[in-house]
């Protein structure tokens, strides 16, 4: 019942949005992901077939200064999730404010959501610290300078992830820096005080660099998240590069792309080690004329476990070392 009720939303809005003719606003971009794939577990010798994400979007301006963005997952998992229900304001120049479940300002697209993941997987940092939306409000300023763009949020929020609108005492806080664009050289620092409950009070902090120019880029960032409550220390790391080759002939595929990362979580590491590394190694075939965009993707995962984090102990295959065919499409 939920999807059918979402499909008929989303035909609901652009058949209203159409019926405007000539008159430039309201407007509206349709946009979805589908990622599958099938993953075998060296260690354990299973396998299985998933349909990770499947996601519907619309975006687009309801007059010139206001915007707004919908996306439901019809399958995270084989859960239905409502992600984004958000509404835009831009008073002045380079000056937004977004109200609704939106996205936190603490994490890179290409860490968390699907259409931007360079590989199956998500880095450690992006899977096991906090949720990516919640629902409340987020202030973005970018500051045209001679030297490099610097932008600035800063976002308020319930502080209990998604679609629970609960009342609280304690609200959550997230602000980031940001130098630099996509485009060339970037850098950002990041902070989130995130009280989550009486037992997991969290103070999290991050910072990130990328360099990206034509058809390669390398990123690295860092992440810490502390828990007040039993002064808990969970540090996670990773870099990652890729350099996408073209083909002088294409045909069904554009381009190939090699890529590597190696990332690293543990807890309390200035008295212990890593609890878990991990080296990833991949080749996405380009089905599509832009790069990182639409692929079929061979990833194989290598885990070296001194300490197992409790949410591995979720079934044996979450750090085994894995095998996995993934076949993206954005549209």
């Amino acid at each position: 019942m939920k999807v059918k009720f979402t499909t008929a939303l989303v035909i609901l809005i652009i058949s209203n949005i159409a019926g405007y003719g000539q008159v430039k606003y309201p407007s509206a971009t349709f946009d979805g992901t589908i990622k599958t794939k099938y993953e075998y577990a060296t260690e354990t010798n299973m396998s299985r077939f998933s349909v990770r994400n499947s996601r519907l979007g619309l975006s687009g301006n309801i007059t010139q200064p206001l915007t707004y963005r919908v996306q439901v997952e019809l399958s995270s998992s084989g859960d239905f999730q409502v992600l984004d229900l958000s509404a835009t304001l831009n008073p002045f120049k380079n000056f937004h404010l977004t109200f609704g479940q939106t996205s936190i300002p603490i994490y890179n697209s290409y860490v968390v959501s699907p259409p931007d993941l360079l590989f199956a997987n998500r880095a450690f940092l992006g899977k096991y610290f906090t949720g990516t939306r919640d629902i409340g409000a987020v202030a973005k300023y970018l500051m045209e300078t001679s030297f490099m763009p610097l932008t600035f949020e800063f976002g308020v929020f319930n502080g209990n992830t998604i679609n629970d609108p609960v009342w609280t005492s304690n609200l959550a806080y997230a602000a980031r820096v940001q130098m630099g664009s996509m485009d060339g050289l970037r850098v950002t620092a990041k902070i989130y005080d995130y009280p989550m409950s009486a037992t997991n009070d969290y103070f999290i902090w991050g910072a990130d660099f990328r360099y990206a120019k034509g058809r390669y880029l390398i990123e690295s960032e860092v992440m810490d998240r502390y828990n007040r409550f039993d002064e808990t220390d969970r540090l996670s790391l990773y870099i990652q590069g890729a350099y996408s080759f073209p083909l002088d002939n294409p045909g069904v595929i554009h381009d190939i792309t090699p890529l590597a990362r190696w990332d690293a979580i543990g807890e309390n590491i200035s008295e212990n080690n890593f609890d878990a590394t991990r080296m990833t190694l991949g080749v996405n075939l380009g089905l599509d004329t832009k790069m990182f965009a639409s692929s079929l993707r061979f990833n194989y995962e290598y885990y070296f476990v001194e300490r197992a984090l409790p949410e591995f102990n979720r079934y044996e295959e979450m750090d085994s070392n894995k095998f996995t065919i993934e076949l993206l499409l954005l549209f």
